[in-house]
């Protein structure tokens, strides 16, 4: 995919997100501000967040290609799980396990000594950062819908694909 057709591409997922939690909040009776929560697009390759902002909550996305990978949510006290946890495996459930064990990436050339920067070369991650005064059940809710729509790879029952 050519880099002016990946950034139409990200644009519209961009968008999708945004509508998605607009439309899915409103039909419930509990429209979500747009002043409360920000997408940030990390780019490809991204750099890792160094920090979970104070007062924030964050959903945080990882493609590849067009497929999404992982989908997961951090609290105002997930700061590891945030910003490096993933590309890591001295967590339980991270993206890098979940890639190693992958045998469909067997040919990627991912071994555990190159996964970081594997994850962070050859994968997109996209945020958003939901302001913590909404509280835990809004983060839920737009982690669900992220994860309804888009049916990541490392989550869920691998028999459903």
């Amino acid at each position: 995919m050519t880099n002016r057709c990946w950034e139409g591409k990200l644009m519209d997922y961009i968008n999708e997100i945004d509508t998605l939690i607009q439309e899915v909040s409103s039909a419930i009776g509990k429209p979500i501000s747009r002043e409360k929560y920000e997408i940030v697009d990390r780019g490809l390759p991204h750099i890792p967040p160094s920090r979970l902002p104070a007062e924030k909550m964050a959903v945080y996305m990882f493609l590849l290609g067009d497929e999404f990978l992982k989908i997961g949510k951090a609290n105002n006290r997930s700061n590891a799980r945030f910003c490096s946890q993933h590309y890591g495996l001295n967590a339980p459930s991270t993206l890098a396990k979940s890639l190693l064990e992958d045998s469909e990436m067997s040919n990627s050339k991912i071994v555990p000594s190159n996964i970081k920067d594997w994850i962070k070369t050859n994968c997109r991650r996209i945020d958003i950062i939901i302001d913590a005064d909404l509280g835990v059940f809004t983060l839920e809710l737009i982690e669900a819908i992220m994860h309804y729509k888009y049916e990541p790879r490392y989550e869920g029952f691998v028999s459903q694909r």
